[in-house]
């Protein structure tokens, strides 16, 4: 997969199948668009493009409300585009002056002349142009006018629900982890560089790794003690993870923080990968760290009987 950072970059000699989206999550029904997309590339002798934009166009538009939290940051979407089939991904900056551009440039200039797209595979929700007024109906006129092909996706549903990426951050909101990864199809990751704590952890027998996440927009689940994959250099561990303000240690600072099984090197500075595959219980107030650690004993015996490691 090829990633341009604008649409100028894109090669003007590649005919294409293209869709558009904010693609938050590369969930399921998302996965379904792009396979369909890939497929209907090979058929007509073209290649698949993914065009979104970034920063997020709720954030540009309303600079005063920065509360929408995305799944993914843009490596992590990448990350997970690449195991698609996706051939090229367009990222292109949202600014106000772009949010200006009518529908009919949009289409006509940028995806027809530019991108070379003769054939368009839209999501069951998709609106685009300003305020997204751009309706399904709009893009048929134009797929007409400007001679390319569309084809809308219909929901693709978990047992009785629509899969969508809205449903998935209000399950990480309230921590049901396990529900929001069957939506996806794999594990919720925080990407992020290990940072010293205040190493109480250590002093009880359970170091552990704090995780400095630098994306502002990416969605940190509800807090409590989940059990993690751990991801470092090439390989693989398990351990388990604290989201929230570690009353006992009263230190009132929010933090992400995991312990990781059978594991003793240094790793301050380093990029680490956590995914959290089930919330294991709330984050608790104990007396005194004697009783903290108690607990981080049951914890780690569920952790482990979970992964079936000893």
């Amino acid at each position: 997969m090829k990633v341009y950072h604008s649409i100028e970059q894109f090669p003007s000699d590649i005919k294409t199948t293209l869709t558009i989206g904010t693609f938050d999550g590369v969930h399921k029904g998302h996965k379904h668009v792009l396979k369909r997309l890939n497929e209907t590339a090979k058929k007509e002798g073209s290649e698949s493009v993914l065009l979104t934009f970034y920063p997020h166009p709720r954030h540009v538009l309303y600079p005063d409300n920065q509360e929408l939290k995305l799944l993914n940051t843009i490596e992590e979407k990448i990350e997970e585009l690449r195991k698609s089939g996706l051939q090229h991904f367009v990222i292109h900056e949202f600014t106000k002056e772009f949010s200006r551009t009518k529908s009919v440039n949009f289409i006509r200039d940028l995806l027809v002349n530019k991108l070379k797209m003769n054939h368009m595979v839209v999501g069951y929700d998709h609106h685009f142009g300003r305020n997204r007024e751009g309706s399904y109906d709009e893009l048929k006129e134009f797929s007409e006018l400007y001679n390319f092909k569309l084809e809308q996706i219909p929901p693709q549903d978990e047992g009785d629900v629509t899969v969508s990426s809205t449903k998935v951050r209000k399950l990480l909101c309230v921590g049901d982890v396990e529900k929001a990864n069957a939506y996806l199809g794999y594990a919720y990751p925080i990407n992020g560089k290990v940072v010293k704590g205040n190493e109480i952890g250590r002093t009880i027998g359970y170091p552990t790794a704090n995780i400095l996440v630098e994306n502002k927009w990416k969605l940190i689940p509800a807090d409590g003690v989940y059990a993690a994959k751990v991801q470092f250099g090439e390989k693989q561990y398990f351990g388990m993870l604290n989201i929230g303000e570690r009353p006992t240690i009263s230190d009132k600072k929010h933090a992400i923080e995991v312990h990781v099984f059978d594991f003793s090197e240094n790793i301050y500075g380093s990029e680490i990968k956590v995914e959290l595959v089930k919330r294991i219980r709330d984050e608790k107030q104990f007396e005194n760290l004697e009783l903290l650690k108690n607990q981080l004993q049951v914890d780690e015996n569920n952790c482990r009987n979970l992964f079936r490691i000893a």
